[in-house]
């Protein structure tokens, strides 16, 4: 765990998600776990992210003050999202992940695709309390079953057309409070070792700046460019999911 070659993988993973999260408020994080997979299993990069995404998630709210959060989505999104856990943990032994990592990322790949089909327009579609409140289950469910509830929120937030500001903001604070409650569920089922705290110790450092850099990005793109990349992100979140569930019906 404390070698260099670990010691380095994670650094740059960590500095990627919180880079990530400083730009475009979470929901995308899945996309820096790959790099921590080269040095160790899902079970104990799952571990190891659970705190830093607290750290993450506390220092860029920091940016991502009240004034960015969409407070209506939000007061059907945070319920959802709290049952949508409850429901994942009691299926967790249930359902099978790899069968909702591929049906999730599937629809992700249809809808994105849709979305470039059509030359990258910011489709407005009216706010919607069911479609709100699925988004916030899915997530949910989707968080603790096949560890990645990023793209059912995504997929409703982004159809709102939301200010680039207030679609960070708002997946900030709903990933912030769904980290803080799945944090303890994961250090108990994953385990933990000495050396496991001493890497999460090395990684703070590098949390801060990685969220400032993403910070700085999101203030210089245009709303259509943070648009474009957010969907950018959520289709390589959609394969890498994609490749989580059949490579796991191989093994």
């Amino acid at each position: 765990m404390l070698e260099p070659t670990t010691i380095s993988l994670t650094l740059i993973g960590v500095f990627v998600i919180a880079f990530i999260k400083g730009g475009f408020g979470g929901g995308f994080a899945i996309v820096g776990i790959p790099l921590l997979a080269l040095v160790m299993d899902p079970l104990t990069a799952g571990a190891l992210l659970a705190p830093l995404f607290v750290v993450m998630d506390l220092f860029a709210l920091r940016y991502w003050k009240p004034t960015t959060w969409s407070k209506p989505e939000l007061v059907v999104l945070v319920p959802g999202l709290l049952a949508g856990i409850a429901l994942g943990t009691v299926l967790l032994n249930v359902l099978d992940g790899r069968a909702v990592a591929i049906t999730i990322s599937l629809i992700t790949l249809v809808f994105s695709g849709l979305w470039f089909k059509g030359g990258g327009e910011v489709i407005v579609r009216p706010r919607s309390a069911p479609k709100a409140l699925t988004a916030g289950v899915g997530s949910g469910v989707t968080t603790m079953v096949a560890h990645s509830g990023g793209p059912p929120l995504a997929l409703y937030l982004l159809s709102l057309g939301l200010p680039k500001a207030l679609y960070a903001g708002t997946t900030s604070i709903f990933f912030t409070l769904g980290n803080i409650i799945k944090m303890v569920p994961w250090l108990w089922v994953a385990g933990t070792s000495n050396e496991l705290w001493w890497l999460m110790a090395i990684s703070l450092p590098v949390i801060p700046f990685g969220v400032w850099l993403g910070w700085r990005l999101h203030e210089r793109l245009e709303q259509k460019q943070l648009y474009r990349l957010c969907y950018g992100l959520l289709v390589i979140t959609a394969l890498k999911l994609l490749w989580n569930g059949v490579s796991g019906y191989l093994r």
